[in-house]
Protein backbone atom coordinates (compact mmCIF):
# COMPACT_ATOMS: atom_id res chain seq x y z
CA UNK A 1 0.00 0.00 0.00
CA UNK A 2 1.30 3.43 -0.93
CA UNK A 3 1.62 6.16 1.68
CA UNK A 4 -1.13 8.73 2.04
CA UNK A 5 1.19 11.50 0.88
CA UNK A 6 2.11 9.58 -2.30
CA UNK A 7 -1.55 8.85 -3.10
CA UNK A 8 -2.55 12.49 -2.63
CA UNK A 9 0.47 13.73 -4.60
CA UNK A 10 -0.57 11.51 -7.54
CA UNK A 11 -4.15 12.78 -7.26
CA UNK A 12 -2.96 16.40 -7.23
CA UNK A 13 -0.78 15.79 -10.28
CA UNK A 14 -3.79 14.40 -12.17
CA UNK A 15 -5.76 17.52 -11.26
CA UNK A 16 -2.97 19.79 -12.48
CA UNK A 17 -2.55 17.85 -15.73
CA UNK A 18 -6.26 18.13 -16.50
CA UNK A 19 -6.78 21.67 -15.19
CA UNK A 20 -9.22 20.56 -12.50
CA UNK A 21 -10.30 23.27 -10.04
CA UNK A 22 -10.21 21.01 -6.96
CA UNK A 23 -7.47 19.30 -4.94
CA UNK A 24 -7.21 16.08 -6.91
CA UNK A 25 -8.62 13.08 -8.75
CA UNK A 26 -8.36 9.62 -7.18
CA UNK A 27 -8.85 6.17 -8.62
CA UNK A 28 -11.34 4.03 -6.69
CA UNK A 29 -8.46 1.97 -5.27
CA UNK A 30 -6.70 5.13 -4.09
CA UNK A 31 -9.91 6.43 -2.51
CA UNK A 32 -10.27 3.20 -0.53
CA UNK A 33 -6.64 3.50 0.61
CA UNK A 34 -7.29 7.09 1.71
CA UNK A 35 -10.24 5.89 3.81
CA UNK A 36 -7.93 3.32 5.41
CA UNK A 37 -4.97 5.64 5.96
CA UNK A 38 -6.89 8.80 6.96
CA UNK A 39 -9.80 7.78 9.19
CA UNK A 40 -11.10 11.38 9.35
CA UNK A 41 -11.51 11.50 5.55
CA UNK A 42 -15.07 11.32 4.26
CA UNK A 43 -16.50 9.71 1.16
CA UNK A 44 -19.65 11.48 -0.07
CA UNK A 45 -21.79 9.48 -2.48
CA UNK A 46 -23.78 11.92 -4.61
CA UNK A 47 -25.90 9.35 -6.48
CA UNK A 48 -29.69 9.22 -6.19
CA UNK A 49 -31.45 7.12 -3.57
CA UNK A 50 -32.75 4.95 -6.41
CA UNK A 51 -29.19 4.22 -7.54
CA UNK A 52 -28.14 3.25 -4.02
CA UNK A 53 -31.12 0.92 -3.66
CA UNK A 54 -30.82 -0.66 -7.11
CA UNK A 55 -27.06 -0.85 -7.58
CA UNK A 56 -25.47 -0.80 -4.12
CA UNK A 57 -23.59 1.51 -1.81
CA UNK A 58 -20.23 1.96 -0.13
CA UNK A 59 -20.38 1.19 3.59
CA UNK A 60 -20.03 4.25 5.85
CA UNK A 61 -20.22 6.73 2.97
CA UNK A 62 -22.17 9.94 3.53
CA UNK A 63 -25.04 10.24 1.08
CA UNK A 64 -26.06 13.63 -0.36
CA UNK A 65 -27.95 13.55 -3.64
CA UNK A 66 -26.56 15.85 -6.33
CA UNK A 67 -29.80 15.51 -8.27
CA UNK A 68 -33.12 13.76 -7.69
CA UNK A 69 -34.65 10.85 -9.57
CA UNK A 70 -36.71 10.89 -11.72
CA UNK A 71 -35.78 13.75 -13.99
CA UNK A 72 -32.37 14.38 -12.43
CA UNK A 73 -33.51 17.69 -10.99
CA UNK A 74 -30.61 19.46 -9.27
CA UNK A 75 -30.58 19.42 -5.48
CA UNK A 76 -30.78 23.12 -4.53
CA UNK A 77 -29.70 22.29 -0.96
CA UNK A 78 -26.63 20.23 -1.85
CA UNK A 79 -24.11 22.70 -0.44
CA UNK A 80 -26.14 23.35 2.71
CA UNK A 81 -26.41 19.60 3.30
CA UNK A 82 -22.69 19.18 2.67
CA UNK A 83 -21.89 21.96 5.15
CA UNK A 84 -24.02 20.22 7.81
CA UNK A 85 -22.42 16.81 7.32
CA UNK A 86 -18.80 17.49 6.33
CA UNK A 87 -16.30 19.74 8.08
CA UNK A 88 -14.50 22.16 5.74
CA UNK A 89 -11.14 21.03 7.17
CA UNK A 90 -11.40 17.31 6.38
CA UNK A 91 -10.37 15.55 3.21
CA UNK A 92 -13.58 14.87 1.30
CA UNK A 93 -13.96 12.57 -1.70
CA UNK A 94 -16.99 12.57 -4.00
CA UNK A 95 -18.35 9.48 -5.73
CA UNK A 96 -21.15 8.99 -8.27
CA UNK A 97 -21.97 6.42 -10.96
CA UNK A 98 -19.23 7.27 -13.46
CA UNK A 99 -17.40 10.35 -12.15
CA UNK A 100 -19.40 13.21 -13.73
CA UNK A 101 -21.68 14.35 -10.91
CA UNK A 102 -18.89 13.78 -8.40
CA UNK A 103 -16.66 16.06 -10.50
CA UNK A 104 -19.33 18.77 -10.28
CA UNK A 105 -19.68 18.23 -6.53
CA UNK A 106 -15.91 18.53 -6.06
CA UNK A 107 -15.91 21.77 -8.09
CA UNK A 108 -18.70 23.23 -5.94
CA UNK A 109 -17.11 22.08 -2.69
CA UNK A 110 -13.78 23.59 -3.68
CA UNK A 111 -15.47 26.90 -4.54
CA UNK A 112 -17.19 26.78 -1.14
CA UNK A 113 -13.88 26.52 0.73
CA UNK A 114 -13.25 22.79 1.01
CA UNK A 115 -9.50 22.84 0.38
CA UNK A 116 -9.18 19.04 0.25
CA UNK A 117 -11.98 18.15 -2.21
CA UNK A 118 -11.30 15.16 -4.48
CA UNK A 119 -13.22 13.40 -7.23
CA UNK A 120 -13.25 9.60 -7.41
CA UNK A 121 -12.63 8.78 -11.07
CA UNK A 122 -14.66 6.04 -12.77
CA UNK A 123 -17.34 6.24 -10.07
CA UNK A 124 -19.17 3.34 -8.47
CA UNK A 125 -20.14 1.54 -11.68
CA UNK A 126 -17.56 2.77 -14.18
CA UNK A 127 -17.80 2.79 -17.95
CA UNK A 128 -20.36 0.72 -19.83
CA UNK A 129 -19.40 -2.12 -22.15
CA UNK A 130 -19.62 -1.36 -25.87
CA UNK A 131 -21.75 -4.37 -26.74
CA UNK A 132 -24.28 -4.59 -23.88
CA UNK A 133 -23.97 -1.10 -22.36
CA UNK A 134 -23.69 -2.86 -18.99
CA UNK A 135 -21.76 -1.10 -16.23
CA UNK A 136 -19.69 -2.49 -13.38
CA UNK A 137 -17.39 -4.73 -15.41
CA UNK A 138 -14.74 -2.46 -16.99
CA UNK A 139 -13.72 -0.18 -14.14
CA UNK A 140 -15.12 1.69 -11.16
CA UNK A 141 -15.53 0.90 -7.45
CA UNK A 142 -17.47 -2.35 -7.91
CA UNK A 143 -15.25 -3.74 -10.69
CA UNK A 144 -12.20 -3.07 -8.52
CA UNK A 145 -13.64 -5.39 -5.87
CA UNK A 146 -13.76 -2.66 -3.23
CA UNK A 147 -16.20 -2.85 -0.29
CA UNK A 148 -19.87 -2.35 -1.17
CA UNK A 149 -23.23 -3.68 -0.09
CA UNK A 150 -26.77 -4.03 -1.40
CA UNK A 151 -28.23 -3.03 1.97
Amino acid sequence: MESLSTILQNARQRAEQHGLPYAGALTPQEAQQVLTLAPAAQLVDVRTRAELELVGRVPNATHIEWAFYPGMVANPDFLAQLDKQVDHEVLVMFLCRTGGRSHNAAVLASQAGYAEAYNVLEGFEGESTVDTKQRGQINGWKAAGLPWTNA
